[in-house]
């Protein structure tokens, strides 16, 4: 049968180690999309991240490399099929992270990764944690309260928030979803902007609606939002509430002033819960404005029953890029410290 070689790998690449080939049987009829180019990117992955080559002859899949990178290739790929049976086509972005675990010698699990998914209301079954800080995340929001996830964008601090609130709502454990930002100008002035204040604040809330309409069906989110069980609004809108039997968000709460903050989390009322995201590299507030952010974990760390969790760009799960952008970011900010002092 014709061999089809996943990559163009030439066959000097394991002329001088020691190689081994190993072979997986496929199933033809159920998993066709590894037989036909359907998960092309999933082994591209696998082959530059692990150093094999992958090539499918017929209806087997195989691997060729050095022992200990077959092994972990083949690992790899046996616990996606296992995935793929239990009813979830995994994206190549899925899998990134245990693909990258696996390649600097971690014992990762694909199968223990994707376990623990979020139910959620939307032909997507569930939200799946994709790195070991994001199941943190969420077993941090599942076991407390008042839940700090701080890190850079792209981490998933807020979509997995969503994530939660929504199945909080769902499973009937909160009655209503607040979803709160400080509408802090960046660039523009808010008077200059066109349209009534509602019009006006859209635009800083529309990352919200956007990872609210990826969950759920938009008929349904908008009838919620209608009948106010979901809210979304300007942080200066919590002034004077007390919120009961609710999940709530507060997104780019680096925005937020001292005073803010705490006005914030005084809002808090019996059976509630909130999640509060930030990412301290990046404050829009006026020169010589301390972040409450920023303030208020230095003052709540050691309270027992409130979690920080911390993103690094590992946790980065937008674009290959993104994870990239932000390490550059971080070394050239590490430089100008450095040069400071």
């Amino acid at each position: 049968m014709l061999e089809c070689f996943i990559t163009d790998l030439g066959q000097d690449k394991f002329m001088e180690v020691n190689t081994k080939t190993s072979e997986i049987e496929l199933d033809a009829e159920k998993e066709y999309p590894f037989l036909h180019g359907g998960i092309d990117k999933t082994l591209k992955l696998i082959e530059n991240s692990l150093h094999v080559a992958i090539s499918i002859r017929g209806s087997k899949l195989l691997i060729r490399g050095e022992d200990g990178n077959v092994e972990r290739a083949e690992k790899l790929i046996q616990e996606i099929r296992e995935v793929n049976r239990d009813g979830y086509i995994l994206k190549p972005e899925d899998i990134g992270y245990a693909v990258r675990s696996a390649s600097e010698g971690a014992d990762v699990s694909v199968k223990e990764l994707f376990q623990g998914g979020i139910p959620v209301s939307s032909k997507k079954r569930f939200i799946i944690p994709k790195t070991d800080t994001q199941r943190k995340y969420i077993n941090a929001i599942n076991g407390y309260d008042i839940v700090f996830g701080i890190g850079p964008a792209g981490t998933g601090k807020t979509y997995l928030a969503m994530a939660m609130a929504i199945n909080s709502f769902l499973t009937k454990q909160v009655s209503r979803i607040v979803l709160v930002r400080p509408a802090v100008e960046a660039g523009e002035k808010l008077g200059f902007l066109p349209g009534d204040i509602a019009e006006k604040i859209s635009p800083y809330l529309r990352p919200l609606y956007d990872a609210l309409f990826d969950m759920m069906e938009i008929d349904k989110a908008s009838k919620l939002i209608e009948r106010g069980i979901i809210e979304i609004a300007p942080l200066a809108f919590m002034r004077g509430r007390t919120l009961n039997d609710s999940f709530i968000i507060l997104d780019e709460a680096q925005n937020t002033t001292p005073e803010q903050m705490k006005m914030y989390l005084t809002r808090l009322g019996f059976g509630s819960k909130t999640v509060i995201t930030g990412d301290i590299t990046q404050i829009d507030l006026p020169p010589g404005r301390t972040s409450g952010l920023v303030e208020v974990i230095r003052i709540l760390k050691d309270v027992e029953d409130i979690k920080i969790v911390y993103f690094t760009e590992k946790d980065v799960v937008r674009h290959r890029l993104v994870q990239e952008i932000v390490r550059a970011y971080e070394r050239h900010e590490k430089r100008d410290t450095e040069e400071q002092h």
